[in-house]
Order: C-alpha cells, then structure tokens, then sequence
C-alpha cells in the first residue's frame, strides 16, 4: 500500500527529477500566487471606486485584447527567438514594473478607472509574448517525455496559487487596501527571475529558430486546420473560454448581490475554485495522456457542475459546488493544452500556442462583455448557467467529431489515427484503450 502510494507520488511529480523545471515550478508558485493577489485586486479595485458589471467587464477584456488582435505574432515572435530564457526575464521584468507602477498610485491615492485600464491593456500585450514563451519553455527543461506531466505541474502551480492568491488578497484588501495587493505581487516576480537566472544553461534543450519568411503567420493557421486533433481541441478552447470561464465576472458579482459579502466572501469563492482546480490538476499529472476523449468528459462534468452551482441557494452549498467546477476546468485547460503543445510540430509550436492563447485569451473580450450583459440583464447566476450549456454543448461537438472521425476511418479500412489518439507521457501516440508503443 505504501509502495503504491509513493510510486504514485513519484510519478505525479516526476518532472520535478529535473534541476532547471525545480526552478521554474519555485518561482512559478510564488510569482503566480502574487498574479492571482493582484486579480482580486483589480476586479475589487474597479468596484471599489464605483465600477459596477460593465466596467469589471471592460477590465477583464482589455487585458485580453491584445491576444485576439496581435496574438499570432507574439507566438512567431517566440518561434524565430533562439534564446526564450532571456526573452522570458525581459516580459517578467515588465510585468512587475506595471504591478509595481498601479501599486503606487493606488496606495497614494491617484488611481483612476483609465490607470486601470491602460494597465491591464499594456499587461496583455507583454502577455502576447510571455505566454507562448512560458509555454513552449517547458519543452526546453524537460523534454519531450515529461512534458506531458510537467505541463500539468504547471497548471496545478496556477491552481495553487489560485487557492492562496485570492484569499491572502482578501484579507490584504481588507487591512491594507487594494495598492498593497498590487506591491506585493510587483516583489513576487524576483522569484521567478531568480528562478531563471539560476538555471544551468547547459541542461536546457537547445532549439533551432524559426528563419524568417513570408506567409509564417497564415502558415501557423493553415497548420492548426489541417491537423485534426489540434483543430477539435481548439474549438473546444473557443467555446468555453468565450462563455464558461467568465468567474471574474461571475464570482465577484455573486459574492457581492447573491450572497451580500464584501472581498472576503469573493476571495473565498475564488479559493474553494482553487481547491478543485489544484485536485484537477494533479489527476492529470499522474495520468499525463491527454486525448480528445479525455476532453470530452471533462468539458461534460464541468458543464453540469456549473449549471449546479448557478441554482446553488446558500453560500456553503456554493463553495461546496465550486470545488468539482474547479476541477473539471482545470482538468479540460490541463488536457487539451497538453494535447496541443504534445501535437504540435517544432517549428510551429510559439505560433500554435498563441493560437490556442488567441482563442483561450483573446475570445474573453468578447465573451466577458457579453456576460457582463446577461449577469446585468438577469444576475449573475444566469451568467453561470451560459457558461454551463456552452460547456456541455462543446463536450457534445467534441464527441461528435470523434464518431465522425472514426466513421471516415472505417469506410476507409483504416484505424487509429492521432485525430482518435491519446498522446502518452514518452511522446508517442496511442489508440485509445490500446497499450502504447514505443
């Protein structure tokens, strides 16, 4: 029993044998429990100086609007980038200066909706490079055949955070104020700076560039749409992060007109999400073979698990439910992220990431308004109830492409393509419900 169980540790966290990826998961943790802090910061900060649903909503989407205009060339920007180590501390470097700059005028007393506003914009535009960059780094520490399991690690470092970040944030704003959120997330940074600074050079993978050329960025598009997994997964990215993944905009308004809490009550919401999430998180990380199938599932119970706790009538009840919606969240982003980076060619992976960050990301302009309207028009639990049908309508087409897939395949005569496959932790590609090969 015990040998089983440390067997099973082992291989949850076998990425972290690493000496580079032990690193990057430290400052991670610490950098992204600081990001989390200044979320529940902002979308508090906006309300607090008079904002209300539509204004929480603009926030959310300016920073996410960069993505879905300029996202594409920040993932080939990575993809000609030999070195992405130094290209990561430049975006870190950024970043912090920005918290640290928001910080100090709202503990002064000088912030303004528009200081918020540019913020968050010029955040999301360093993030059109940072987080292909961040992605695609992982290949480099780890390799091929523990990037499947260190990609989750990865996610149950933001879910973690999440965990922490929002209820630290709650009780920092309701001490000290939302600017010392702000400062204490600017300071967070030097972790993951130390972290890459840190790193042996000789332990990463080296990369051939991208050479520059014509055509690269329609290129990474016709790339996407010509291969079937990566365009089944994507799709299923575009719904949800339009419709489901709204809780910055849900959440606080729930806390606030549903429940009647003050920041407390928000960061909590946020937590318990948290709690789930970091549970999804490290399913994944032990089972580390993502497929279309595996998507599927995890878009339904997500689905479902949002429609219950969009009716949920008390507080308890929603933390409760809140849990299961974290974990069929993360366990959907965790997956088909895997599935996407594991697929991609080489050359092609800075611009497939930011499409798949493009659609992630970049939808949320669009879908935040739109939620922010329904939450507006008819509370927020209608605007938990949306995110709930789109994610079960997403998990129905994805589905639905694999019987269609599977049907081609068998008027064909043949069998077992990568579009029907699960990608396992050595890199190579399975049938479902066959043993891999290798």
């Amino acid at each position: 029993m015990i040998r089983a169980w440390a067997t099973g540790v082992r291989r949850t966290f076998r990425a972290l044998s690493i000496p580079n990826y032990r690193l990057f998961f430290a400052g991670q943790f610490v950098s992204v429990t600081g990001t989390w802090m200044q979320r529940v910061a902002q979308d508090w900060l906006i309300l607090e100086i008079g904002g209300g649903p539509l204004q929480l909503s603009i926030g959310v989407a300016l920073q996410s609007a960069p993505m879905l205009v300029i996202g594409i060339w920040g993932g080939l920007f990575v993809d000609r980038v030999k070195n992405v180590r130094w290209l990561l501390l430049s975006t870190q470097l950024c970043l912090a200066m920005l918290a640290l700059m928001l910080g100090t005028l709202t503990v002064t007393g000088h912030v303004t909706l528009w200081a918020i506003y540019v913020t968050a914009f010029v955040m999301g535009c360093v993030g059109v490079i940072d987080t292909p960059a961040r992605q695609s780094f992982v290949l480099d520490m780890v390799g091929a055949d523990d990037a499947a399991n260190a990609v989750s690690l990865n996610s149950s470092i933001n879910n973690s955070a999440r965990l922490i970040g929002p209820a630290v944030a709650g009780v920092i704003i309701g001490v000290a104020g939302s600017g010392v959120a702000y400062l204490l997330n600017s300071a967070t940074f030097l972790a993951i700076i130390a972290a890459l600074v840190l790193m042996k050079r000789d332990l990463l993978s080296a990369r051939a560039p991208q050479a520059p050329g014509r055509g690269q960025v329609l290129g990474g598009f016709r790339y996407v749409w010509r291969t079937p997994n990566i365009r089944t997964a994507l799709t299923a990215t575009l719904l949800v992060s339009m419709w489901s993944q709204n809780f910055r905009i849900t959440l606080p308004l729930m806390a606030a007109d549903v429940f009647h809490g003050g920041p407390s009550a928000y960061g909590w919401l946020m937590s318990f999400l948290g709690i789930g999430a970091l549970g999804g998180a490290l399913i994944c990380a032990y089972l580390a073979s993502p497929s279309l199938r595996m998507i599927s599932v995890e878009l339904a119970g997500f689905g479902l698990l949002m429609l219950a706790a969009s009716l949920a009538p008390s507080y308890v009840l929603m933390l409760i439910l809140l849990i299961g919606v974290g974990a069929g969240n993360t366990s959907f982003n965790t997956t088909s992220n895997a599935l996407v980076l594991l697929t991609a060619a080489p050359h092609t992976r800075g611009r497939v990431l930011s499409i798949r960050a493009l659609l992630s990301q970049g939808s949320t302009p669009v879908g935040s308004l739109a939620i922010g309207w329904v939450c507006e028009a008819a509370g927020p639990r209608a605007g938990l109830a949306v995110g709930g049908i789109v994610s079960v309508i997403a998990s129905v087409i994805t589905g639905r492409a694999i019987r269609r897939r599977r049907r081609d395949e068998t008027a064909d005569g043949s069998a077992g393509t990568i579009f029907d496959s699960a990608v396992s932790p050595q890199g190579t590609k399975t049938v479902e419900g066959q043993s891999p090969t290798t």
